[in-house]
């Protein structure tokens, strides 16, 4: 799960979070009631919250945003490319938040390993390729770099929302502080307008009292 290390950015982690904990009642509620499911953190807001609520979370990558390079991120996806090879894993999926654009981001559950099938179009040709080197040699020199591009894809399509997300969220704080201040400028005034009719009231009253 990719979330961020600081808030102030609105609803982005909590939804992130929020999607993790329906992606585990959706799909792994029994392997979770077993302790079989390992929550990998890669920011600190997602571990802060898991850990707190009792949760398997794995805090050894959390820190990645504080120096997001593509060998730090490999290192994590190589972590989880290992411990599926050992059988440590079933299943690996990445909850991350997909960027669309400063002001939008969509939450999106990816699934990492095993890598899903891709089903051929009715209809479609089936070619026989020809290649070289074999396709076992391909397979094992490209998918890892494969892996590693998408979990670094993942992690920058998070750090962008994250971005975004705060950038929209100090936005419509600005606009309620300014609204916020219309309103304490307007009463501050209307109250300022009363007392100074309060005062004007009394000195006519007594200038009134003392022609009398």
């Amino acid at each position: 799960m990719i979330t961020s290390d600081r808030g102030l950015a609105g609803a982005f982690n909590a939804n992130t979070i929020k999607l993790t904990k329906a992606t585990i009642a959706a799909k792994y509620s029994a392997q979770f009631k077993k302790g079989n499911i390992t929550i990998w953190n890669i920011g600190k807001k997602g571990y802060e919250h898991f850990s707190k609520n009792n949760y398997n979370a794995d805090a050894t990558h959390k820190d990645i945003f504080l120096k997001l390079t593509f060998e730090n991120v490999q290192k994590a996806s190589e972590a989880a490319m290992k411990a599926f090879e050992e059988r440590q894993f079933d299943v690996v999926e990445i909850v991350y938040s997909e960027f669309k654009n400063a002001a939008t981001q969509r939450f999106t559950v990816e699934r990492f390993l095993p890598i899903p099938k891709v089903t051929s179009k009715e209809g479609a040709v089936k070619a026989d390729f020809i290649f070289e080197p074999a396709k076992d040699i391909l397979i094992a020199e490209l998918m890892p770099k494969i892996l590693n591009t998408q979990l670094y894809k993942a992690v920058l399509d998070s750090n962008a929302s994250e971005h975004g997300a705060r950038m929209t969220a100090m936005d419509k704080a600005s606009e309620n502080a300014n609204e916020l201040l219309r309103e304490l400028k307007l009463s501050y005034n209307r109250a300022r307008q009363a007392a100074i009719t309060t005062e004007l009231t009394e000195i006519v009253s007594g200038a009134a009292a003392l022609n009398a």
